[in-house]
């Protein structure tokens, strides 16, 4: 007796090619572990202390033992000038004997200042805050910006390439007048541009900016994949059971053209969190009181004059790693699509 069994689907396969490729699921892996710690970080699980002062100012990673020494001392130095002894009662001020009982009363904890640390395990800010915390909630801002951003980005080129190239005539014309408009214009000044009407600072008017213009580069190559495949076979198939055109756009010719917005969307989110740092320096960035990547690296640069490189490396490592396996998931999530690929 002959048993039916139902073809493996188009995300099947892929899926299969996909845990095939070690370097892929390591990538994933990379990527996977970042978006967790996006999601702690985000629920105030873990580095919801990243304010704190828990070290001096510039306070070297521990792992530099000479450095470390020294500046140990010199904290110690600068703790004990800066401890707070109460001061003797003054005759002439009527408040000082009441003002001497209310510290009396007062804990010892509360008078003296909490103690800093030396050295941190990757070395301290300016401000004493710890590297390695103010990296993980910079990462929950830049990663927000660059995967939501380009998710607007290439929602948006995918939705306009996929109804230009589909329909053509009047439709084409209109979507194609539109795109040229804003590529005339030079992407920086189409961002500062967007930026200055909006007037306002925050992670979501950063998604805007990004998301309303970088959906170019995904509408044109998307717009050029449909007018390529509308006119194929299994499409004419699709046409003579009575489809219709959203159905036929979306459920028959995407999947074949998926992985070109992957692969923009790999390019768009490193992208992105470029151009957050270009936006924070230029100070359409992040408010003041929110970290990021861009704002880390914008500090940076005023500390690695002072030899204090501990800041600029974390957040460069850190956006490197996210970069990296992004791009490598992406490239092999885009092989894996591909039809043409065996």
């Amino acid at each position: 007796m002959l048993t039916k069994h139902a073809a493996p689907g188009l995300w099947t396969l892929a899926w299969r090619r996909l845990r095939a490729d070690r370097v892929a699921m390591l990538a994933l892996a990379v990527a996977g572990a970042f978006l967790l710690l996006l999601t702690l970080s985000a629920s105030g699980l873990i580095v919801s202390d990243w304010e704190e002062e828990v070290g001096i100012n510039y306070a070297p990673p521990s792992f530099l033992a000479s450095e470390a020494g020294s500046v140990g001392r010199v904290g110690r130095v600068s703790a004990s000038v800066t401890r707070h002894e109460p001061p003797p009662p003054n005759e002439f001020d009527p408040l000082a004997a009441d003002l001497e009982a209310l510290r009396a009363e007062l804990p010892a904890a509360a008078l003296a200042p909490p103690e800093r640390r030396p050295t941190l395990p990757f070395g301290a800010d300016k401000w004493g805050h710890d590297v390695i915390k103010k990296t993980i909630k910079g990462g929950e801002t830049s990663i927000v910006v660059g995967l939501v951003a380009a998710l607007v980005a290439v929602g948006l080129g995918t939705l306009f390439g996929a109804v230009s190239g589909f329909y053509g005539g009047l439709v084409d014309d209109f979507f194609n007048w539109f795109y040229s408009i804003f590529t005339a214009i030079p992407s920086i000044l189409m961002i500062l541009t967007v930026a200055a009407v909006l007037q306002q600072k925050g992670v979501m008017t950063i998604v805007l900016i990004l998301g309303l213009t970088g959906w170019t580069g995904p509408f044109r190559l998307i717009r050029a994949e449909y007018i390529k495949h509308k006119a194929r076979e299994y499409v004419m198939a699709a046409d003579a059971i009575g489809a219709s055109s959203w159905r036929k756009m979306f459920s028959h010719i995407f999947p074949n053209v998926s992985h070109v917005a992957l692969v923009q969307m790999s390019i768009l989110v490193v992208g992105f969190i470029k151009a957050e740092v270009i936006l924070s320096f230029l100070g359409f960035g992040v408010p003041v009181g929110v970290v990021s990547w861009g704002s880390m690296l914008n500090e940076a640069q005023n500390e690695l004059i002072l030899g204090k490189w501990w800041q600029l490396t974390a957040a460069a490592t850190a956006m490197a790693l996210l970069v990296t396996a992004f791009s490598l998931f992406t490239d092999a999530l885009r092989d894996a699509l591909d039809p043409k690929v065996k």
